[in-house]
């Protein structure tokens, strides 16, 4: 997903969900905000480098994709935007090594995802906007993983999209024509959806090239709200998927709205497969003409929404909006800053979601330990997570 998303829908998730303007704007900045935080904005800022939750192309291009440099890049993109979907998932015939990656592989509705929001349950804002980064992106990433691998995550010619036949039905329901993708790399071009031309990472035939991470062979294509596709992927046993990104970003939005009413009313009961349909019911027509609407950003539409929902001016997502407040804060106050609580919290997502992958038997993302058995080991930037929580947690 993109800003469109992560940041206006979020905020009108929020908002519908009982949040106060400001906190919303919290929330939605958080979620946002997990799409920037790099290391080389750590770097500027002094903070954490393991708070990293994305990594920039400049940094991709730089890292390496040996052992080390592979747990690192899965450890964030894993954690963050390609939330595995079944860490035990077995096919018979099929070697370790390929099993790893392929329980890496995201979809929604994971054990996975209950963590992410129960680790959210304290309330805090930027907590709240990571978790819903994380539930966003298991919609629109459904199918990819976060760690580079041919075999998983790439494309080919067979790669269509779903357009609305014109003017036709059968019983109630559209029917779609057929059009085939044409993927290309060109950065300096934008995505043509009239003409269903998208770009593309550059090809590689390495099984780690970074070019095969995520989804850089399918481009920016699963972040558009409007766009229905369906391909073939290696690892599908050559079977077709289909993707219908309109009904589920509308799965996503009533999820988070779920989420949020969990975790504002401090309850912690959240269940993964519930989706509160009651409180989007009245403006769902306009929901989902949003997110039907074939644009490359829904942002000025959900910003229009947001607003007459509130009756409050959505401010422009401003990357650097904390930055000042955070570097001159003294050091012992820097936790209890915006930016030292957002850290605070992407960390204790990125040490659950290692430790997990790592409890289930791969190396993918790196080692871990239990502070509880082993005491603080390791990365040194997370023994902030044992001072600020005051409990023990696991650790990358």
């Amino acid at each position: 997903m993109q800003e469109d998303f992560h940041y206006y829908a979020t905020y009108c998730a929020a908002f519908l969900a009982g949040y106060s303007h400001e906190v919303s704007l919290a929330i939605a900045y958080s979620d946002q905000f997990t799409d920037c935080c790099t290391r080389t904005f750590l770097e500027a800022v002094h903070g954490p480098a393991s708070a990293a939750t994305t990594q920039l192309s400049s940094e991709l291009a730089e890292a390496k994709t040996d052992i080390l440099g592979m747990q690192d890049i899965t450890r964030i993109w894993a954690s963050f935007h390609f939330l595995p979907y079944d860490l035990y998932a077995n096919l018979k015939g099929r070697t370790k090594a390929y099993m790893r990656k392929y329980r890496l592989i995201c979809a929604p509705n994971s054990d996975l995802a209950e963590e992410t929001v129960r680790l959210a349950e304290n309330g805090n804002p930027q907590a709240v906007g990571v978790a819903m980064h994380v539930i966003a992106d298991t919609w629109a990433h459904r199918y990819f993983a976060g760690t580079p691998s041919l075999v998983i995550n790439n494309t080919d010619h067979h790669f269509y999209e779903l357009l609305p036949a014109d003017g036709a039905s059968s019983g109630g329901d559209l029917k779609y024509r057929e059009q085939q993708i044409i993927f290309r790399h060109s950065t300096s071009k934008p995505d043509d959806p009239e003409k269903c031309v998208y770009t593309q990472s550059i090809s590689r035939s390495t099984e780690n090239s970074i070019m095969n991470l995520g989804h850089g062979r399918a481009g920016h294509l699963p972040d558009y709200s409007f766009v229905r596709y369906k391909y073939l992927p290696a690892w599908g046993d050559y079977e077709e998927i289909v993707k219908d990104n309109p009904s589920d970003y509308y799965h996503a939005f009533t999820q988070m709205l779920y989420a949020l009413k969990t975790l504002r009313s401090g309850a912690s009961h959240f269940e993964k497969d519930r989706y509160d349909t009651e409180t989007a019911a009245p403006w769902e027509s306009r929901i989902r003409s949003i997110l039907e609407k074939r644009q490359l950003s829904a942002s000025k539409d959900w910003k229009s929404f947001g607003e007459e929902l509130s009756g409050c001016e959505i401010e422009a997502f401003d990357r650097n909006k904390y930055q000042a407040e955070y570097m001159n804060a003294p050091e012992e106050q820097k936790a209890d800053t915006f930016l030292g609580k957002y850290f605070l919290a992407a960390m204790a997502q990125k040490s659950m979601v290692t430790n997990r992958i790592y409890k289930s038997g791969s190396m993918l993302a790196g080692y871990s330990v239990e502070y509880q058995d082993s005491g603080f080991r390791g990365i040194r930037d997370y023994s902030m997570l044992l001072n600020y929580f005051g409990k023990e947690r696991g650790d990358e």
